[in-house]
């Protein structure tokens, strides 16, 4: 059988790289398969045309998302509940993504590995996993459970190497694991950012010699950057090879801190962190048997403490824009560009051009709302 082919047309198309006008995004499947004037679409091919003004853009991709939809994936890591938390996220542009396993025991990592692994041969969003510890510092756990909290085992490798076609992504403290475990990972194609760290600029560097290419919302749950121990922090904005996860929804870091993050020579790439509320009806969810509310935009503890976020990956986009002073094309490529070359996809993801998959946004450019998404050539409003 033939793939359908079909087209979108629209005012402007950012392609990833370039502002191109009055185009159209011809489709063959669930694969771009041309780019053209608007006026050149193949006569008899089914258009599209987007409303007057909208821009079409490459989806957003989000390497962090703990849960949407009311769903935690900590709580339901099952294909089922993976795919109602992508449906979730999508209503934002997130078209691409990895759900994202909180510290837990050995047991539930299998699960969710078992759960994405799964997941990947229907639901083409899910892109691959991210284990967001246990192997963390107690001293910035955060809301992580600190009795979950472990140093790796020999035997721990193996699991983290064992999802296949997708990616792998470990948030760890470089402080807390073994020489040559970072190493490790790395040489068999696992992603490693560091997080919930009291790793000194020299361990972090080390770290990153080993093939550590990420930090995992930088500023938050790190050691802080001082005069005489920069820390994390400086080491991951003087490294033009790593990526930056940046939670910007004016709650987690502070507009000037991100600002000058941006000024870094690390790439920045917008992560969400969300938690269940997002796409979802309920104003709070349980983490570990403690109830976490939102309020005023903030999923807190009842202590106050932050717990995950909020957000979701269109007001990430729209608050760079106005909390940080950056251009919606540069925004745009922290969303989707920036991401898919973190993970190693940006061959087939993050830009709109032939033979990447279909997978869009249609964004209203001066509310930055999203109108509509298209993933992998099918288009939902």
């Amino acid at each position: 059988m033939s793939a359908i082919r079909q087209a979108i047309a629209a005012d402007t198309v950012f392609d990833g790289t370039a502002i191109l006008h009055e185009c159209a995004v011809i489709i063959e499947g669930e694969r771009i398969a041309a780019i053209v004037p608007r006026a050149e679409a193949p006569s008899g091919l089914p258009l599209r045309p987007l409303p007057k003004g909208a821009w079409l853009a490459p989806g957003f991709i989000d390497v962090q998302v703990n849960g949407g939809g009311d769903v935690l994936f900590n709580d339901q890591p099952t294909p089922h509940a993976i795919g109602k938390i992508a449906a979730a996220h999508r209503r934002f542009g997130t078209t691409s993504l990895l759900p994202t396993l909180i510290s837990d025991s050995d047991d539930k990592v299998t699960l969710a590995i078992a759960a994405v692994q799964e997941a990947m041969k229907t639901q083409p969003g899910v892109l691959g996993i991210h284990l967001e510890g246990p192997y963390l510092s107690p001293d910035k756990a955060g809301v992580h459970d600190p009795k979950q909290l472990r140093a790796p085992e020999p035997r721990h490798a193996g699991v983290l190497k064992s999802l296949t076609g997708g990616v792998t992504l470990v948030t760890c403290a470089p402080e807390r694991v073994p020489a040559g475990f970072i190493a490790g990972l790395a040489r068999d194609g696992v992603r490693v950012s560091l997080g919930h760290s009291m790793a000194s600029y020299d361990e972090t560097k080390r770290a990153i010699a080993e093939g550590l290419t990420g930090f995992t919302h930088l500023f938050n749950a790190m050691r802080p950057m001082t005069s005489r121990e920069p820390g994390p922090i400086a080491a991951a904005l003087e490294s033009p090879n790593c990526f930056c996860g940046l939670i910007v929804d004016g709650e987690h870091v502070s507009p000037p801190m991100l600002r000058l993050a941006l000024r870094g020579a690390a790439a920045p790439m917008l992560v969400t962190d969300a938690m269940p509320p997002v796409g979802g009806t309920r104003t709070s969810f349980m983490l570990y048997g403690e109830e976490i509310a939102v309020k005023n935009g903030r999923c807190v503890t009842r202590d106050g403490k932050l717990a995950g976020s909020a957000v979701d990956m269109a007001t990430a986009v729209r608050n760079c824009v106005r909390l940080l002073n950056v251009g919606l094309v540069e925004a745009l490529t922290y969303a989707s560009i920036n991401p898919a070359r973190f993970l190693g996809v940006d061959n087939r993801l993050g830009r709109l051009a032939p033979n990447y998959r279909a997978d869009m946004v249609v964004l209203d450019p001066r509310e930055i709302r999203v109108l509509a998404t298209v993933l992998a050539g099918q288009y939902e409003a």
